[in-house]
């Protein structure tokens, strides 16, 4: 079976490579529960910054109510507390905005707020407190917020609860006495147990508390305290349940995406291979073919090694089953001619003279003989089929030294002697020994040997001036076991030694025309 290219089977589409593959895939596969929890954790802040802000929009409002009414009273400005600082930035500037700053990720939550202390009450405050209960009451039933209105010194004027009692130990309050405003995140205790559900939202076990200073004349005319339970993101999370169900149908097609890509760049090639390796194992030649999809540049390559060994194995296959039946053909005719001769010795032996006698042990040891080169020859045959290179370089000149005195006709090199090649000098003399032994078996006087280099890559041609091949054997050449002189001892084995010793080493030959005798053409890697 003729060997298809490598890019024939794998084509010039482009492909990932597996390692990009399993990394996108990875990525994609963290990424998805970290941009979960990244954005649970930064939707819940963002509650606790939205609370933060509603409670000082309502804060700023009634400051500014329980100013005014601190005005109309016409209080003493010695009945007011400590002097409110300057601001920094911009001092002349009629605004002061006041900026959420509670970060559920960073500030620690404080414990629950502490409980009131006894305390006494400026009756003037105490009857502002009163006109404001009514405000305060109608507006905590749309905001849900809680109020405490105190006095310059902490103390609660309107409320709920609380009313005559002090809060100025606690620390967002004493800040806003100073003049500051301040808030906190604190621990919250429900009257009812939580579904379990809210246990998942760490901004429904928390309280935010805000504590804006009322300014009058630059001084702290009182506090507004404020507190609210932020929105519960799994409360909130349902309200906007389309979205979330949006959201959650693009995670579940992401992940199935993911899973396709896997299946079809890695698990569907992988199958694919294994289920051809099984049927190539059965003998299936039909087998040996591309992949339909493969997937990935690493499956693609892996694909073509399979198929190029799968291949290589098949083609070793016949090759080994043409020579075990060339081998038990040349091994046979020998051993018939001994067993034969043998026979008629044990039997009639008795009977014959002694010239029949000598000739038929000759025969013997004729046949012995050609069995034992013939054995020579194999084992030298499968030396060179499996000798892999040395990694050695040599020139024609250094192997023909190394020829025996006995193997050597007229050899002439006529030029090109010392160009290096990629075969050390002993393998590169075998393959001399074996061309010059068969020119001088084919009645050759002269071998003329000529070397050239190009592009990395030596030419020889090796010729002589011999009875040369006839044109019905030319395809044969290179058979195992082929000859013409069986007669003069000939076994066929050595063009076959020639040819495999210039495969492992990358190289080939050819016959070519020659006008007279025999001429090869040898290419090997130059140095």
């Amino acid at each position: 079976m003729r060997r298809v290219s490598t890019q024939k089977w794998i084509g010039s589409k482009w492909r990932p490579r597996l390692a990009t593959v399993v990394v996108a895939i990875l990525i994609m596969v963290m990424a998805l529960p970290l941009v979960g929890l990244f954005f649970f954790r930064l939707y819940e802040n963002q509650l606790i910054r939205q609370t933060e802000a509603e409670l000082i929009a309502q804060g700023a409002a009634l400051a500014a109510i329980y100013a005014q009414e601190v005005r109309d009273a016409g209080i003493a400005i010695e009945k007011l507390g400590a002097a409110v600082p300057a601001e920094r930035d911009n001092p002349d500037s009629p605004y002061r905005p006041i900026e959420p700053s509670l970060d559920l990720a960073s500030d620690r939550v404080l414990p629950t707020r502490p409980a009131a202390t006894a305390a006494t009450v400026d009756p003037a405050f105490a009857a502002i407190g009163a006109r404001l209960s009514g405000i305060l009451a109608e507006t905590q039933k749309t905001t849900l917020a809680g109020f405490r209105l105190l006095d310059p010194n902490g103390v609660v004027i309107a409320g709920r609860e609380e009313i005559g009692l002090s809060l100025g130990a606690v620390a967002e309050v004493r800040a806003a006495l100073a003049g500051r405003y301040a808030s906190a995140l604190r621990q919250r205790i429900s009257d009812e147990p939580p579904p379990s559900l809210y246990s998942v939202s760490r901004g429904t076990r928390v309280r935010v508390f805000v504590a804006m200073p009322v300014a009058v004349d630059g001084k702290v005319a009182g506090v507004v305290y404020l507190s609210r339970t932020p929105n519960n993101i799994v409360k909130h999370l349902y309200g906007e349940r389309g979205k979330v169900g949006l959201a959650a149908i693009a995670i579940l097609g992401g992940t199935l995406l993911i899973g396709l890509v896997f299946l079809r760049t890695v698990s569907r090639p992988i199958y694919a291979l294994m289920e051809r390796t099984k049927r190539i194992a059965a003998g299936d030649r039909e087998a040996i073919r591309p992949l339909d999809h493969h997937g990935t540049r690493e499956m693609a390559a892996l694909s073509d090694a399979f198929l190029d060994m799968a291949e290589k194995l098949h083609a070793r296959s016949d090759s080994i089953q043409t020579f075990a039946t060339h081998v038990s053909h040349e091994l046979k005719s020998p051993l018939t001619a001994i067993q034969g001769a043998a026979e008629l010795l044990r039997d009639s032996g008795s009977a014959m003279d002694e010239a029949e006698r000598r000739r038929f042990s000759n025969n013997i040891v004729t046949d012995a003989g050609r069995l034992n080169l013939l054995v020579r020859r194999l084992l030298d045959l499968a030396r060179a089929e499996n000798l892999a290179p040395s990694g050695e370089s040599t020139s024609l000149s250094a192997a023909l030294a190394l020829l025996p005195a006995e193997a050597r006709l007229a050899v002439r090199v006529e030029e090109g002697g010392d160009i290096r090649l990629r075969m050390s000098a002993e393998n590169a003399a075998i393959v001399l020994v074996n061309l010059i032994d068969n020119s001088a078996r084919h009645g050759a006087t002269l071998v003329s040997i000529a070397e050239a280099s190009a592009d990395g890559k030596a030419t020889i041609l090796v010729s002589d001036d011999g009875a040369g091949i006839s044109p019905s054997n030319r395809g044969r050449i290179f058979e195992p076991f082929f000859t013409t002189r069986r007669d003069a001892g000939g076994t066929g084995m050595g063009l076959g030694i020639v040819l495999a010793l210039l495969k492992a080493h990358d190289g080939t030959i050819r016959l070519v025309d020659s006008e007279r005798g025999t001429r090869f053409e040898i290419i090997l890697p130059a140095v």
